[in-house]
């Protein structure tokens, strides 16, 4: 049995969706990051960073897995799916799962605080981010024009890149002109677990379309911002 620790946002997304995919049992935890329950010293012993999710496989001895990259790539490797065992093919997966820890979530995780979370709004932050995503956006366009998935089947790179690329509107980023990216992100948005996993913990109002909801959404996380 899976515990997981989490909180509804890209990167708990990621964690979720995979045990989904893998159908793997888990235990929800929800983290109230607004009362600062990750930094609370029973958390900080299972992930020092204070960050959610955290995953702890209580079939391995509580073995506690923090970093969502690291997460998936336990989880895929648990249960011998979405990461190939060859080493070319487990390649071109962590190529693409890196690419999205490395550029697409601090990129829109950047947008997202100068777009919607500083109360002062900072051009010039606010064009860097949402270019530089529009650009990584562009990066997976070319890759999926030629590849039904971003590496050769289906994996953990699609869903890490998901989770984050399906809150574009979020970020303020224009996905015109990517049909190739519309064709990938809808055809994931209709897998049944992908549509539960980011319902973990509780699922999000339209934020882009209620005012209120992306007021009190973006209050809460400036006051995250701080710490």
């Amino acid at each position: 049995m899976i515990e997981l620790y989490t909180a509804s946002t890209p990167n708990g997304w990621k964690a979720s969706v995979t045990l989904e995919e893998l159908e793997i049992p888990y235990n929800v935890n929800a983290i109230n990051l607004g009362e600062q329950t990750q930094k609370e010293e029973w958390f900080l012993k299972l992930n020092p960073n204070g960050r959610i999710p955290v995953i702890v496989d209580t079939s391995n001895e509580d073995f506690p897995v923090f970093e969502t990259g690291a997460i998936m790539v336990y989880l895929a490797e648990q249960a011998g799916r979405l990461l190939p065992t060859d080493v070319k093919g487990r390649s071109l997966v962590m190529q693409w799962l890196m690419f999205q820890m490395g550029g697409i979530g601090p990129m829109m995780g950047q947008a997202n605080v100068f777009f919607r979370y500083f109360p002062e709004k900072i051009q010039p932050a606010i064009d860097r981010y949402q270019h530089e995503t529009r650009r990584l956006f562009e990066v997976l366009e070319r890759r999926l024009a030629e590849n039904e998935w971003l590496a050769d089947d289906f994996s953990i790179a699609d869903l890490a890149n998901w989770c984050w690329v399906r809150t574009y509107k979020w970020s303020g980023v224009s996905s015109d002109g990517l049909p190739n990216l519309k064709r990938w992100r809808d055809a994931i948005r209709e897998r049944p677990a992908c549509q539960r996993g980011i319902e973990v913990p509780q699922r999000l109002d339209n934020m882009e379309n209620d005012e209120k909801a992306a007021d009190k959404f973006s209050k809460n996380a400036r006051s995250i911002l701080q710490t």
